[in-house]
């Protein structure tokens, strides 16, 4: 009996030590990085049993940055299927007028435009007499809540509307002349955009853009030095306004004899026949989101399937409810959490690391998800976390001042688990804390 009790001991001091070392791995990598440890957040969470293994501020509200996409991701496909298609439609009434239907589509190119007017050439449509745009997809509202309007340059947060397309980006281009002289800027498709150029031409390729979206949003300060012509893209202020002049070369382009204003309109039910389609895949929009953290797309698909949820134009608002039912479905207690986003773009986004490991439980299963989060070497971990590589799924965030990973990962020992970190801390650069992450991992991957 002395003898059972002995062994049994035993056992229960190195299940004791090796759980203690596991944690001690973790909080020594805290320790050692030089970031207050106040600012970090962490759940781990064993994917088979759904039992914490690590936690750290786990409950702790903070800013999920581009991890909130695993989230508003799977609820948009939840809603929309897997079969479902962004499908920008070319309608011809019986009374000879033409209407639009726009999908919001991220991926739709003025070239697809081209082709789809091209139909109507091709079907001997000349003279509509009034052309319609079903707009009704989605809501004029194309930034999200809390975004910088500093930002309005960064072309990884374009506005998003019904009218999406060319993913809403202008390329410039930038020549030099003669040295020290002014260089040359032009667009290489037109809008009405204004430059005051204080670029020279000069040994290095160093320009630097701006402009005052609230005073005079068409025009564009350029200033630095260019050595060789190369391009560069800008988000369009006004997304609407570029389709329409892309709409208007299809149209002179294909001989259609319509000089008129594009007028909104809804879709008439009856006395209607389809003159062409562009349709583009849900893969597409799932591939940009998970492996290469769109926000373009994330923000346009989260309203979309909002929109589909209500049977109605999409909005936030609908987004959320649609995000709401989800995670009751999934038995989810999303009471500590706030999406204000489809993106997480906006630092008024709220989640906690124990969330969202319950979350990844939770979506264990859902192979489309786990499948496109990236591998290292692959998307955003194309040049991170090679050690772990065959073992490691993970979706990554970076907004101002905080750095978030969250995923799955397999360990040495052959247990699967969820995983969450957050870091929000000014006083520590992006390598540090995406340093900080890895060294956790290690210790994750190595001892338990």
């Amino acid at each position: 009996m002395n003898k059972i009790i002995k062994i049994f001991t035993v056992l229960l001091v190195t299940i004791i030590c090796g759980s203690n070392a596991f944690g001690y791995s973790i909080d020594n990598a805290i320790s050692d990085c030089g970031i207050n440890k106040s600012a970090i957040s962490i759940s781990i969470r064993d994917v088979n049993s759904g039992k914490a293994v690590y936690q750290l501020h786990e409950k702790r509200p903070m800013v999920p940055a581009s991890t909130l996409k695993l989230v508003t991701y799977a609820a948009s496909l939840d809603t929309l299927g897997k079969d479902f298609k962004f499908k920008t439609d070319l309608y011809k009434t019986t009374n000879n007028e033409l209407y639009l239907k726009l999908a919001a589509d991220p991926f739709l190119t003025s070239k697809d435009l081209d082709t789809l007017i091209d139909k109507a050439e091709q079907k001997k449509i000349s003279e509509p007499k009034k052309f319609y745009i079903d707009d009704f997809v989605i809501d004029s509202n194309e930034w999200g809540e809390g975004w910088q309007w500093d930002d309005d340059l960064n072309i990884l947060m374009p506005k998003f509307s019904s009218y999406n397309i060319d993913k809403n980006l202008l390329e410039i281009t930038i020549e030099p002349t003669a040295k020290g002289a002014p260089a040359q800027i032009y667009l290489t498709t037109f809008y009405p955009l204004t430059f005051i150029n204080l670029v020279t031409t000069g040994d290095t390729n160093d320009v630097e853009l701006s402009r005052t979206n609230f005073i005079s949003p068409n025009v564009i300060t350029a200033k630095g030095s260019v050595k060789k012509q190369f391009s560069m893209q800008i988000p369009t202020n006004n997304p609407k306004r570029y389709f329409l002049l892309r709409l208007e070369d299809s149209i002179r382009e294909h001989h259609l004899e319509y000089y008129g204003n594009f007028q909104q309109g809804k879709l008439p039910k009856q006395n209607i026949y389809l003159v062409g389609s562009i349709e583009h895949d849900l893969s597409l929009a799932t591939e940009a989101i998970l492996k290469k953290s769109s926000n373009f797309a994330a923000e346009t698909l989260f309203k979309i399937a909002g929109g589909k949820f209500v049977n109605n134009t999409g909005s936030i608002d609908h987004s959320k409810q649609m995000l709401d039912a989800y995670l009751e479905k999934k038995q989810l207690n999303s009471a500590d959490i706030k999406v204000v986003d489809g993106s997480g773009v906006s630092k008024n986004n709220l989640m906690t690391s124990d969330f969202m490991t319950n979350f990844l439980v939770k979506e264990a299963n859902n192979k489309i998800l786990i499948d496109n989060l990236p591998q290292p070497s692959e998307g955003t971990l194309e040049n991170r976390m090679l050690y772990f590589k065959g073992n490691l799924r993970a979706k990554t965030g970076t907004v101002s001042n905080v750095s978030a990973l969250a995923g799955y990962i397999s360990t040495q020992k052959g247990n699967k688990l969820a995983f969450d970190i957050m870091i929000d801390d000014s006083k520590s650069t992006p390598a540090d804390k995406k340093m900080l992450e890895e060294y956790i991992l290690r210790a994750v991957y190595s001892n338990y």
